[in-house]
């Protein structure tokens, strides 16, 4: 269940009669607890509570309902229960269907109100279903609430009225859903008087809701008519007491959906809640699922986290206009400077999506402005900070009006907290009816048609960075001295996943300007937009992007392009999870990364610890890796940097159309045919294959064998069909093949040695590198990479965390999954000289971790190496050789991943200058 399902769960309950007995299930069951958990919970055999009465679910909660009037004291033999503290339970809750009480045993905060008010705290209890309640949760529980009652509602409209659901009238759906969520603030804000939206439809339509659009409908045109023209509009008596609102919120169609009973009730009863609560820089991403349909499965958990936003935002510019001001201290010449500064910053998102972005920029700019003007004596002074300097382009219509509407809420909310309710209300309406939200593709849309040049700094480097040629004489200057910065969130979307009209999007910004650009993440566009936009005006940017921009081919794709139009990382959060709400929602891997064309002294990468604890350092550079100081881009090599390690080689490559290759029961059927196939029979190993513990086998055949083969009925119809299937290629070197069908079409097999195998495409979720060793004579599959008779220090290398953040780092991502290259990862991979000690130390350390793999036998790789699976002393044998290893290169162990790259840098550096 989601937030949404789960609060709407809860309120039903605490409108249903207090059944004391049921009550414990139906709180269970109301956060997700299936049928059968609850069947076991009643008959006792999983009902762990030593408190007669009580149930308690281990991990989670123990729940009494107490006589009346003995809340109190329930609470308190729940918190002395032995029961309690051995079952782990993270709750524990008591009521009498009249008082309410609940505590965490963990953290030590408490619940207590009426029974009827408990649904207001659902978001206390969200850990029950395994979603996080992170302190925006907590925050933002009107806003589930009201996205839940929204939900509601937009649902049996869209049922009754089919029309609406189509792709033509949609838009218009998502309109009204706009209008309703302006009237339902509105009239808790005092914007409408004594609940007047809600009141009107109450009082003025039939309760059986056959004229409720008709109702609602008359109080949009009222809201669209100036006031001195309505008696002219023949406005009904009962609308003319609501203000002109215009602003183009209700401009155009006044078209309502028809209403069932149902629809009406629901309606009455979104109206009803507070309002004023809203969080716009939250609901907004909650809303729009409500209108997607394809997301709204995950209501409740369309949310950027205000510190997630603030990554971006402060090192972008915000933590220079409070550097400011606290230069400023109380000097009202600096103060107004910086206040004027301030008036023509403009931030544009261009995939702006619901506003999140727009909306935290506006607001954290907005306390600055007051924290001005209280130092100036200007406590009730109008903002000078415009919306319209907001901007944003946006692919979804909702999400361009919700991204408008927010602003518009947020800008109201700013205006009560800073100058009060008085004030606030009187300059509110009628709304500008200026909107720089941009419906479109951002990267179709030219960007200088959103945020024209400012009039300053002006570079018109020819007619090829953009689409439309741009001359002196046709730049419509605007905001004159004003700074521009980009930020936000765009769709990542690596070449695998891109649609055919996103690969189209990268081909028409791309194919004229970056050779290799289909191998680019779609998030690329908005880098190098953003680039290009800032050889014109000046301007800065940031944004949020999976970190394989930052990894394996995007390196020598995206960054020289972007580098050599002048530009430079300004600063970067080096990878985190960016997690919505639900704990089954691991988050993507990103990082953010900022751009800019303009001096910059101190350069600042920001590196977070698991403990989430974000820690700062300056620099004078930041390579496309995100690492400090090392001017440096990794190339590929055909052999070894460090001498000491082994050569790897790819593994054969069959082109047979599995011709050549099969699984045991054919191998035996082969063989009891003919035992002169056995000496022809090798095991064939993919990477997966040895992960799996999948056996299979190959026909390895020589050209000295051929006269052998010929008289072998099996293995000649083998080979007779590898003939056949090369020669229907398309490929000319595959079909050339077809004159050797008795062969790999690529062949690396090394017999009689030693094998370690390495894999070319790995689970990006492992801790680390499943490499395995294969028995003598395998034929390798090219899936895999293998050393050959390479010494067992090596392996000990291979499965440490220095090579696997090196390898993640450098070859980057195929998908999800990580990638490994021996050119361009081990060869490249640089290694301190190491001792005789040294190299036995370490092997000592690889043959830990195959003990410690044997004792588990027949346990997968697979198995072994599920990292909520991972046996203890596996584990402890990799961090063995993790210590071993790192204390060669530092003499302790790394703190993180950074300290580790930068080491890593640091050596490559230094040998590869020798060479």
């Amino acid at each position: 269940m989601n937030p949404v399902e789960i609060e709407e769960a809860v309120s039903d309950l605490a409108q249903q009669p207090f059944e004391a007995e049921e009550f414990p299930f139906s709180f269970l069951e109301a956060f997700g607890n299936k049928s059968t958990t609850i069947k076991k919970i009643k008959s006792g055999t999983s009902n762990k509570t030593d408190v007669e009465g009580a149930v308690l679910q281990r991990n989670n909660i123990h729940i009494l309902a107490s006589k009346e009037g003995k809340v109190i004291q329930s609470l308190e033999a729940l918190r002395n229960s032995p029961a309690t503290k051995k079952n782990k339970a993270e709750f524990i809750l008591a009521t009498d269907g009249k008082d309410f009480q609940a505590e965490n045993m963990l953290t030590g905060e408490t619940v207590v109100c009426d029974y009827k008010d408990f649904h207001n705290y659902f978001g206390f209890f969200l850990s029950l279903a395994n979603i996080t309640t992170v302190k925006q949760i907590r925050e933002s529980a009107f806003d589930i609430k009201a996205t839940s009652r929204l939900n509601k509602l937009y649902i049996e409209l869209l049922q009754h009225n089919p029309e609406w659901a189509t792709m033509e009238r949609r838009p218009d759906m998502n309109h009204f859903l706009a209008r309703l969520i302006f009237c339902f603030f509105a009239e808790d804000t005092d914007i409408f008087q004594d609940n007047l939206f809600t009141n009107t439809v109450q009082k003025f339509s039939a309760s059986d809701a056959s004229d409720t659009h008709i109702v609602i409908s008359e109080m949009f045109r009222a809201m669209d008519t100036k006031k001195r023209n309505r008696e002219n509009e023949n406005i009904k008596v009962w609308a003319k007491d609501f203000p002109y609102v215009n602003g183009e919120l209700f401009s155009g169609s006044i078209e309502v959906p028809k209403f069932t009973k149902i629809a009406r009730s629901y309606l009455l009863h979104v109206g009803s809640l507070d309002w004023k609560q809203i969080n716009p820089d939250i609901f907004g991403s909650m809303i729009q699922a409500v209108a997607d349909e394809d997301e709204r499965g995950s209501l409740g958990m369309h949310y950027t986290s205000v510190p997630n936003i603030l990554k971006v935002l402060n090192p972008l510019f915000l933590d220079d206009l409070r550097d400011q001001l606290e230069t400023a201290g109380d000097n009202n010449r600096k103060l107004l400077n910086l206040r004027n500064r301030m008036a023509h910053i403009r931030v544009f998102d261009p995939a702006c999506g619901s506003g999140n972005f727009l909306v935290i920029a506006y607001k954290e700019m907005r306390k600055i402005e007051n924290e001005i003007n209280i130092k100036r004596g200007e406590t009730n002074k109008a903002s000078e900070i415009p919306l319209t300097n907001y901007r944003g382009i946006e692919l979804k219509d909702f999400s361009a009006e919700v991204a408008r509407l927010a602003l518009i809420i947020a800008e109201y909310q700013c205006d009560v907290l800073y100058r009060g309710q008085r004030l606030a209300l009187a300059e509110f309406l009628p709304l500008d009816a200026e909107n720089w939200i941009t419906k479109g593709n951002a990267l179709k849309i030219d960007w200088l048609s959103v945020c024209p040049p400012t009039g300053i700094g002006v570079k018109l480097l020819g007619d090829d960075l953009f689409s439309t040629p741009l001359k002196q004489a046709e730049i419509d200057f605007e905001n004159e001295g004003g700074e521009t910065y980009i930020c936000g969130n765009p769709p990542y979307k690596g070449s695998s996943e891109q649609t055919i009209e996103m690969k189209r999007d990268l081909r028409d910004l791309l194919s004229s300007k970056i050779k290799n650009y289909k191998s680019l993440d779609y998030v690329s566009g908005w880098f190098i937009k953003a680039a290009e936009y800032g050889l014109i005006t000046p301007s800065k940017s940031a944004f949020v992007s999976t970190n394989s921009i930052n990894q394996g081919l995007h390196i020598p794709i995206l960054w020289p392009y972007i580098f050599n139009l002048g530009y430079h990382i300004s600063f970067a959060h080096v990878s985190f999870k960016w997690k919505n709400l639900a704990a089954h929602n691991a988050g993507v891997t990103v990082v953010i990364v900022g751009i800019s064309n303009a001096k910059d002294d101190r350069l600042k990468i920001y590196t977070q610890n698991d403990d989430g604890n974000v820690q700062e350092k300056i620099t004078e550079y930041i390579n496309p890796y995100l690492i400090p100081d090392f001017k440096v881009i990794v190339q590929k090599k055909s052999k070894v940097l460090s001498s000491d390690l082994t050569e790897m080689h790819y593994g054969s490559k069959a082109a047979d159309g599995k011709f050549l290759n099969f699984d045991s029961q054919e191998k035996r059927k082969i063989i009891k045919l003919d035992s002169r196939s056995a000496k022809f029979i090798y095991p064939y190993l993919s990477a997966e294959d040895a992960i799996k513990g999948k056996k299979r086998y190959c026909l390895w055949i020589e050209e000295k064998d051929l006269k052998t083969i010929d008289n072998i009925p099996l293995i000649k119809k083998r080979v007779d069909q590898v003939k056949s299937y090369r020669l229907k290629s398309k490929k000319k070197t595959t079909k050339d093949l077809a004159l050797y069908p008795y062969k790999f079409s690529e062949v690396r097999f090394y017999k009689g040695k030693r094998i370690f195998i390495v894999p070319s495409v790995s689970s990006e979720k492992r801790d680390y590198l499943t490499v395995i060793p294969a028995i003598e004579n395998s034929v390798l599959t090219n899936a895999a990479f293998g050393l050959y008779d390479a010494p067992m220090w090596n392996f000990s290398i291979l499965s440490s965390q220095i090579h696997l953040i090196w390898i993640k780092t450098i070859c980057g991502q195929l998908e999800t999954r990580l990638r490994y290259s021996n050119t361009l990862g081990w060869n490249t991979f640089p290694l301190p000289s190491l001792t005789q000690k040294n190299k036995e130390d370490l092997s000592a350390c690889a043959e830990e971790i195959l003990i410690a793999r044997e004792r588990h036998f027949p346990a997968t790789i697979a198995v072994l190496y599920d990292p909520e699976k991972m046996p203890k002393d596996l584990k402890l044998a990799h961090e063995r050789n993790d210590e071993v290893l790192e204390r060669i290169y530092i003499g302790r162990k790394f703190k993180n991943d950074t300290e580790r790259l930068e080491k890593l840098f640091e050596l490559y550096t230094k040998m590869t200058s020798k060479n």
